[in-house]
């Protein structure tokens, strides 16, 4: 069990971000097939037609492969700590750029501590004078073949998870940010508390606040307690099951059309019209008459918060949609 000690400033010291470079690393993990691809099947066996042919092509990210490694360390350097909500992938890729190279062969060497050796051809990259700029190459080109494109609907169901979970945490406290978020980790006895193979550690915050990272490929919990990051968790998004298209034979469809039953079923999730779009690659104005439809018939209602409204599905929305969505679970 991690046991982390919180004090009352720790609230307003949390943050939430989301990081392209992280969840590009999350999605190798599930493209390469070392983690199961859950509610993203569909999404991942178009993925690792392309992902494929550049592996057997390239070193590079053979190299990066060689440094996933379950349940140990794995480098830092590679996926640096995310700066905000909306950080850019190019300005990660800098600072991976930017490693002292001593640095990056201590991780390297620590990452592969009591493990197989990897290849010789691998082994030159990760021994090698340019090995930073091997890494840096290899998740460029792992993000702009397989996450890059479908970004935007990735990104929505990140960025809704951060603004619903940030409002219960500041709101409500650390109970009720923490409910749901996953069966491995909770609150209790004013502690956070995650449980894990290993003996018992125990950590303190002292005000620094915990960095909370969605993710849309990781089915559990990670916590990162290295003194190289800030004390970050990582966690499975809300949202991710939610398929981006409806069979169209469903009850539902059939009852209120293909475009708002998905939308209907998306906000399991509150979200804004925005969101809604880049999520189900539908335009502005398509996105906003379904939107006023669902509302006139009380299926959904808003809540404005300065500029933004926020969407989610009324009890009478919770009732239609009963079945729907386990109907047409995993067709991202």
């Amino acid at each position: 069990m991690i046991r982390i000690e919180v004090s009352p400033q720790d609230i307003a010291a949390s943050r939430f971000a989301i990081s392209p470079v992280v969840e590009t690393m999350h999605a190798l993990w599930v493209v390469s097939g070392r983690q199961p691809a859950g509610p993203l099947r569909s999404w991942v066996e178009r993925a690792r037609e392309q992902y494929r042919p550049l592996v057997a092509a390239n070193p590079e990210l053979r190299a990066l492969h060689a440094l996933m490694r379950a349940g140990g360390y794995n480098a830092d350097f590679v996926a640096p700590p995310p700066s905000g909500v909306n950080a850019r992938f190019e300005a990660e890729i800098e600072r991976i750029r930017a490693t002292p190279l001593a640095q990056a062969r201590a991780e390297i060497a620590r990452n592969l501590d009591g493990v197989a050796r990897p290849p010789d051809a691998v082994m030159a990259i990760l021994n090698g004078p340019g090995v930073v700029n091997a890494l840096a190459d290899a998740l460029e080109l792992a993000w702009y073949s397989v996450l890059a494109p479908d970004w935007p609907r990735f990104h929505a169901i990140l960025e809704r998870d951060v603004v619903q979970r940030a409002g219960r945490l500041a709101t409500y406290g650390w109970a009720a940010a923490l409910d749901d978020l996953n069966p491995s980790i909770g609150w209790r006895d004013d502690a956070i508390e995650i449980r894990h193979r290993g003996d018992p550690e125990h950590y303190r915050l002292n005000g620094r606040g915990l960095l909370f990272i969605p993710s849309a490929f990781s089915p559990k919990v990670i916590p990162y307690l290295e003194d190289s990051w800030p004390y970050a968790v990582v966690y499975p998004a809300r949202g991710t099951a939610v398929p981006a298209h409806t069979g169209g034979t469903t009850a539902l469809t059939r009852l209120i059309g293909r475009s708002r039953a998905r939308i209907l079923l998306e906000l399991a999730t509150p979200a804004t019209t925005s969101q809604l779009c880049a999520r189900l690659t539908l335009s502005l104005g398509a996105t906003g008459d379904h939107i006023s439809a669902l509302r006139a018939a009380g299926l959904i209602t808003g809540t404005r918060t300065g500029r933004t409204v926020r969407y989610h599905r009324t009890q009478l929305g919770d009732a239609l949609t009963i079945g729907a969505a386990n109907s047409a679970k995993g067709a991202f």
